[in-house]
């Protein structure tokens, strides 16, 4: 017995140890609203997404039916409305019908007028927004992550709103800039090119070359005047972001700001292959439909690359976190952005802190009043799940709160509620007649089945809050939830140990409870 009560006490002294060190080395990451910083509420252009689709399907749906003999006359993309096809020989309709519906289940086909009407299903559909609200989510918290903002809080809101919580931000327009860019990179082929965009217009009096587009490049100054470059670019990417393996700041020959990438094995291939067939012809490499710059390929290219412009060594390593951390899916628009002074979140530190310490001190004189020295011990064991709540918060990477504040604080009642429980189970054993020792172990037993029920209830309630809650209700939920767990620990296994530990083998023992 006193072998397994010494290898006990070790365990729980190695407990403290390893809180203590966490606590020590690892500070708790405070939240929005106790350390002040910037909020914006985002809207994904969802529409944008089921569009680009819509156009993708068509290309592929065409040459799909080109390739089965049916010829297609037109093709249209009514917006979000899905596709028109009409085709050349309106009898074969049923076996296009056919082959559409084998091909490309997610797909609702009607036919009207001698056309088909393509539209995706409305499961199809919800699947698309839900996938491309989560995708700007990831890219978003990874592009903060690598911008050096801590603690940030993304969360959806509603079906196309993000909600994104940056504490301690102290450069609030870098941060919109990182947080709006779409950052879709493309490599075009570059056609022909003006200062002007009529200019590029009048040598093609018949209309654009088809497959081709015309781009605005960013503004350059030469010889003292600001002008701009417009390209004529094919549509088709060479490449895109989607093969970019890294990207990482630098300077050019000149000794200004760049950014060299990195291609994956896939990306390297195709661009190896197309900068052989362009060597003497110019690259236009564009971000969000924007010429950044435009080098005239020496020689073939295929692992790495160099983009150069007119940066700011910021812009630039602005522009590799971007890069790094990918495209967004859609673009966004900010609707709404705030910023927090961290003089709120100092007064609401140090108010909830001393009301934290009122409840502990009330808490702890009641215990000890009620049941002298097991209410001694539990107030010891209230003070260890403290420490083991705190360390579990910093060593998780928890995010402190203002209401997480309050879980710590209505934590401690909750902690205190099971000893309760567990004495009082004691002391209808003592009434029984039994001794100390043996009132003791049935009491724990007793106790456990109600403790458990009233924690895991308590842990249902705080998933609930955690899963569908934002901000400050996850801060609140996050403590509430690890508190829950530590307070079981401490009453059951801690409390008892301390217990064990001073009753030794007595029978019984005056003011014991």
């Amino acid at each position: 017995m006193k072998n397994d009560l010494k290898l006990k006490l070790l365990f729980v002294f190695g407990v403290l140890v390893a809180s203590l060190y966490i606590i020590f080395t690892k500070p708790v990451k405070l939240g929005l609203d106790l350390q002040g910083g910037m909020s914006i509420v985002l809207e994904v252009d969802v529409d944008h997404v089921i569009e680009t689709q819509y156009k993708q399907l068509a290309k592929e749906i065409e040459n799909k039916l080109q390739e089965n003999g049916i010829e297609v006359l037109t093709v249209e993309v009514e917006d979000t409305k899905g596709i028109v096809i009409s085709l050349l020989d309106p009898s074969k309709i049923d076996k296009a019908y056919k082959i559409i519906k084998e091909e490309y289940p997610q797909l609702v086909i009607k036919t009207e007028d001698g056309s088909l009407k393509l539209s995706f299903h409305p499961k199809e559909l919800e699947r698309i927004k839900k996938l491309t609200i989560q995708q700007a989510v990831e890219t978003l918290r990874n592009r903060i992550d690598q911008f050096g903002t801590l603690n940030a809080n993304i969360a959806r809101m509603g079906e196309k709103r993000i909600l994104v919580e940056l504490p301690g931000v102290v450069d609030p327009e870098r941060a919109k800039n990182i947080i709006g860019k779409t950052a879709q990179l493309e490599l075009l082929e570059v056609i022909d090119t003006a200062y002007s965009k009529e200019e590029l217009l009048k040598r093609y009096p018949e209309g654009l070359p088809k497959g081709t587009k015309i781009l605005e490049g960013i503004p350059k100054i030469i010889n003292g005047k600001e002008v701009k470059e417009y390209f004529l670019v094919k549509d088709t990417p060479i490449i895109t972001g989607a093969m970019l393996k890294d990207a990482r700041t630098t300077v050019d020959q000149a000794g200004n700001p760049a950014v060299n990438f990195e291609l994956t094995d896939e990306g390297a291939k195709i661009f190896g292959e197309a900068t052989t067939k362009l060597i003497g012809k110019r690259l236009a490499i564009v971000l969000d439909n924007k010429v950044i710059s435009a080098p005239v390929i020496r020689s073939r290219i295929s692992k790495s690359g160099q983009i150069t412009g007119n940066f700011t060594p910021e812009e630039a390593a602005d522009l590799a976190i971007i890069l790094r951390a990918g495209a967004l899916p859609a673009p966004v628009k900010i609707l709404e952005e705030r910023m927090i002074g961290p003089t709120l979140g100092k007064d609401s530190i140090q108010k909830t802190v001393r009301a934290g310490i009122a409840a502990l001190v009330l808490v702890g004189l009641f215990m000890i009043w009620r049941y002298a020295i097991s209410g001694f011990i539990s107030v010891i064991a209230l003070l260890f799940n403290g420490i083991l709540l705190w360390a579990a918060m910093a060593f998780l990477d928890v995010t402190l709160t203002l209401p997480g504040i309050a879980g710590i604080i209505l934590n401690i009642g909750m902690a205190v509620d099971a000893n309760v429980i567990i004495f009082e189970r004691i002391k209808e054993e003592l009434r029984k007649g039994k001794t100390l020792r043996v009132a003791v172990e049935e009491g724990f037993k007793r106790a456990w089945d109600a403790i458990l029920d009233a924690q895991i209830t308590t842990l249902i309630a705080a998933f609930v809050l955690f899963q569908f809650g934002t901000g400050p209700l996850k801060g609140f939920a996050a403590t509430l939830s690890i508190g829950t767990i530590t307070s079981i620990f401490t009453a059951i296994f801690v409390t008892k140990l301390f217990l064990d530990i001073v009753l030794g083998g007595k029978k019984s023992l005056k003011y014991a409870f």
